[in-house]
Parts: structure tokens; sequence; C-alpha cells
């Protein structure tokens, strides 16, 4: 089986980029929260369900990936595919004013 032809300073790159928009997400997240009021209720309850999602969805697609025969870096890359839309997705929410 061939392995993906990404350099290996790209997939660093996206680490890092990941774990910066994680960090941020988090602080961001920690700020509202703290500020207490009906805010920070929200935000704490899209948290824990986003969080429920983002499990469900993995093990979905990791379970479809393994089901059609993938090799464990494409199962691998599956799994965290959800994580990866939810945080994207929160960061830009939460950066956007």
């Amino acid at each position: 089986m061939r392995r993906p032809s990404a350099h290996p300073a790209a997939a660093m790159f996206e680490a890092f980029e990941f774990a910066f928009q994680v960090q941020s997400v988090m602080a961001l997240r920690l700020l509202r929260i703290s500020a207490g009021g009906s805010e920070a209720a929200v935000e704490t309850q899209r948290m824990i369900s986003e969080k429920a999602e983002a499990v469900w969805r993995s093990q979905v697609a990791a379970g479809l990936a393994i089901a059609s025969g993938r090799g464990s870096e494409a199962v691998a890359a599956a799994a965290f595919r959800p994580y990866r839309r939810a945080v994207k997705a929160n960061h830009r929410r939460l950066t956007s004013g």
C-alpha cells in the first residue's frame, strides 16, 4: 500500500496549526465561562454537546473506514477529521467577534 505523499513539513505545520487553534478555543471558552451569566451557561452546554457529537462522528468515520478496508493511516485520518472540523468551526466562531 502506498503512503500519502504529503511532505513532512506540511504535516508538522498542520499539527502546529491545529494545536494553536485548540489552545485558542480553550482560552476563549474559558474567558466566556469565567465571565458568568447566561452566555457562560450557553457556552458550557455547547462545549459538552459538541464533544459528545465529535466523539460519535469520529467513531462512525473510523468504523466506516475500517469496514471499507482502508489502511490504518486512513482510519486515523478519518477518526481525527471530526475533531479538526469542530475546532476550526469554534475558532472561527469565537474569533469573529
